[in-house]
């Protein structure tokens, strides 16, 4: 954000584009990977511990084999063990799936914390970037405009899962177990095989985009480097209402409201500098209260969903 300084006000809209593109990636990943979860009737609000597992875990390979997109594969591959460890536990009789959730969370961060003190000091290679500012002679737009690959792929996975759910046997089967697990029982579905499956796609989701958090941006490991985005991310899905272009759109919101501190404190503007900085969690507490209404609050939910029952 620094970058936008030179700009003076203007360097403002430009840090929160530049927020945008690199702050709202793990939203929309951890996002995307919560919508096909619930969709199948399951919360998984474990979702955090994934994403700071991922984080890890792509760290620590992407040093050891010098390879950024080999710990991007690590990530996902430890989301889809968390995502397998909740999937098993909700699949047993009377246990609570919001519960699990939490949990598991809870391991996933301390178990990341323990494990990845040896990563606090080391660099590991960084994601490479596509800049899409070359057009521009200004160093500050140059940089507001380098996107790493991960967000182009979020963005394309959300529409493609949004005509997924629509359009395909595999997002019609998923819709049916989440609306109705007798109805799905009846078609000859195995409910909680949809279910674990979905839960560890969605892991896999989240611990990608852990991944973009240590290999791209902010670009390192340490212990405070998630700062909640994975609960706020299962907040964001409720507010889109469980559409995955919504997910995306929000995703973009939390991610300039995010960047909108720093960009302000970049040109001077260092009055109510904290209250800026908290404005997406501001913004997490004023969806949760709109969401809470009584007409709002289950519109377009899967049936199966503990909230709805």
């Amino acid at each position: 954000m620094e970058e936008a300084a030179a700009l003076g006000w203007w360097g403002v809209p430009l840090g929160v584009l530049a927020g945008v593109l690199r702050v709202s990636t793990p939203f929309l990943f951890v996002s995307l990977g919560e919508c096909l979860t619930e969709k199948s009737g399951r919360i998984n609000l474990g979702l955090e511990g994934n994403l700071v597992m991922g984080a890890m875990a792509g760290y620590g390979v992407s040093f050891v084999s010098g390879s950024p997109w080999l710990g991007v594969v690590a990530a996902g591959v430890m989301g889809m063990v968390l995502g397998a460890m909740h999937a098993w536990a909700c699949s047993q009789p009377r246990v609570n799936d919001i519960a699990v959730g939490i949990s598991l969370m809870l391991f996933g961060i301390g178990l990341a914390f323990f494990l990845g003190k040896p990563l606090i000091q080391p660099t590991a290679p960084r994601l490479p970037t596509i800049n899409f500012g070359w057009w521009s002679d200004t160093p500050q737009i140059r940089f507001a405009l380098e996107v790493n690959a991960l967000f182009l792929i979020g963005v394309a996975l959300a529409p493609i899962m949004a005509w997924s759910f629509k359009n395909t046997r595999w997002g019609l089967i998923v819709r049916t177990v989440g609306d109705s697990a007798d109805a799905a029982r009846a078609m000859g579905y195995h409910v909680n095989r949809v279910r674990m499956l979905s839960t560890v796609a969605g892991g896999f989701f989240a611990g990608v985009g852990g991944s973009f958090l240590s290999l791209f941006y902010p670009g390192s490991w340490n212990e405070g480097l998630s700062s909640g985005q994975g609960l706020m991310a299962v907040a964001l899905v409720i507010f889109a209402r469980w559409d995955p272009i919504k997910c995306l759109y929000a995703a973009l919101l939390f991610g300039g409201a995010s960047s909108l501190g720093p960009a302000l404190q970049s040109v001077g503007f260092s009055e109510g500098y904290y209250l800026f900085n908290a404005a997406p969690y501001l913004l997490t507490l004023a969806i949760m209260i709109i969401s809470s209404s009584p007409r709002r609050s289950l519109i377009s939910a899967p049936g199966e969903l503990s909230v709805t029952k």
